[in-house]
């Protein structure tokens, strides 16, 4: 592990997840199917908010995979434990969350080319750190306790108090949306999903009252160039990391001897 970090191979904040882009125009469909395939498990299986009959191949998937850009989180041995979809609709689609969400009368959509939905966020069962951990990663101790594990990784990726997969999936999101012109991200989600990616720098705007869609759900909106000001504000080290800039000296010294030390002493109980 210390070796892979001090080349670089690994994340120094999340360094136990690997993630993969699928890009709609340049589709992976072996790793599209294991998208699918998690998502048949939590939403149809686990969470059974769609129909299992209706996806008789074990395989979650709608209309709007087609002009959605999926992210992947991935175990270092190549297993897929979390996703995400970053949806683009044709100018002529609504976005997934105008189905089933209304907006406030006074909100004024932006450009769509500037804008896209996240959704379709989970993170497998095995790999929530408690029971009765949200689908999406996040403990009900870290809503109430805030961000203080956000920086601070450990050895197994789970005894953190941090949600570190939700972290790193909307860190390729952002990642994807800079790169591509998309200033705003929309979510329909639970308030208490809202609160948890607040506590990490996200600060998503309701657009909408609460409706009842598998769940009380409440549509939102996110400012990408609000983000970058926050956390340059509040969170400079935070804010290096999700713009790819060199993180501090200090910071990546004090990890890699924490992560040595962690190494040895798992080498010398063997």
């Amino acid at each position: 592990m210390f070796i892979q970090m001090l080349l670089g191979k690994r994340d120094l904040f999340i360094p136990y997840f690997k993630f993969r882009i699928v890009n709609h125009n340049i589709p992976d469909e072996n790793l599209l199917e294991e998208i699918f395939k998690l998502r048949y498990e939590v939403y149809c299986l686990e969470r059974h908010f769609l129909p299992v009959e209706e996806f008789r191949d074990g395989l979650e998937h709608d209309d709007y995979d087609a002009c959605s850009t999926h992210v992947a989180a991935f175990t270092h041995e190549d297993q897929v434990i979390g996703t995400v979809r970053l949806v683009q609709p044709s100018h002529n689609q609504p976005y997934p969350f105008e189905t089933h969400c209304s907006i406030f009368e006074h909100f004024e959509m932006p450009d769509r080319s500037m804008a896209g939905e996240v959704s379709r966020l989970v993170v497998k069962k095995n790999y929530r750190r408690r029971r009765g951990d949200s689908m999406e990663g996040v403990s009900a101790e870290f809503i109430e306790k805030g961000d203080a594990q956000i920086t601070k990784p450990k050895r197994n990726g789970r005894e953190s108090n941090s949600p570190l997969l939700l972290l790193g999936l909307y860190h390729q999101i952002y990642r994807y949306s800079r790169k591509n012109g998309i200033r705003y991200l929309y979510a329909a989600m639970e308030r208490s999903l809202a609160r948890c990616l607040n506590k990490m720098g996200f600060s998503f705007v309701p657009i909408g009252p609460q409706t009842d869609y598998y769940g009380p759900v409440t549509p939102f909106i996110l400012d990408l160039n609000e983000l970058d000001k926050r956390l340059n504000a509040e969170n400079k080290l935070l804010a290096a990391w999700f713009t790819d800039k060199p993180l501090p000296r200090k910071f990546v010294l004090k990890t890699l001897f924490k992560h040595l030390r962690s190494d040895l002493s798992f080498w010398e109980r063997q």
